[in-house]
């Protein structure tokens, strides 16, 4: 994904999500700003963008904001790789992508990128009644691990779901 693609991203989000999970062009090009290689967007048959995913590393123990504006705060504070997890913030296939592997596609782009970076469990907050999809992938609820935490998932609507899993190489 290249910063010029948001534009198109903005379109592609607006087709998926509902209002209270829209979020701005500086939020989401805070998230590919953070992490360029793990960002990747998909065309659809006429070249235009069908399908966009963001991931960022960000500590486990917490959870980014959603429409926040993000930067690396952990390297300031010195946190521990170990303690770093690769998130998955927002992957969303446009109606005219839709059926044709786009999602799993990205996804298996960016853990690669996320795996070679060291980096070895993945969050992320299911939104839209997703979380079955992420099963499939191998994620698990999590209880969030704070009330701070508890407080940033009530953002992402009702029925919002944190979800977890390891990641290993292969």
């Amino acid at each position: 994904m290249l910063a010029t693609d948001l534009p198109a991203v903005l379109e592609i989000q607006a087709q998926c999500y509902r209002g209270m999970l829209l979020e701005s062009a500086a939020a989401l090009g805070s998230r590919l700003a953070l992490s360029p290689a793990t960002c990747w967007v998909a065309a659809g048959r006429n070249g235009e963008l069908a399908a966009y995913l963001f991931t960022h590393m960000w500590p486990q123990n917490s959870l980014p904001a959603l429409d926040g504006v993000l930067e690396r705060h952990w390297e300031r504070a010195g946190e521990p790789a170990g303690m770093l997890t690769w998130f998955v913030h927002d992957m969303a296939v446009a109606p005219a992508g839709q059926g044709r592997g786009l999602a799993p596609t990205l996804y298996a782009a960016a853990r690669t990128t996320a795996l070679a970076a060291g980096l070895r469990s993945s969050r992320l907050v299911a939104v839209q009644s997703a979380a079955a999809w992420w099963r499939r992938l191998g994620y698990e609820n999590l209880t969030p691990p704070s009330a701070a935490a508890s407080a940033k998932l009530a953002a992402y609507g009702n029925d919002a779901v944190l979800m977890g899993r390891t990641l290993q190489p292969g």
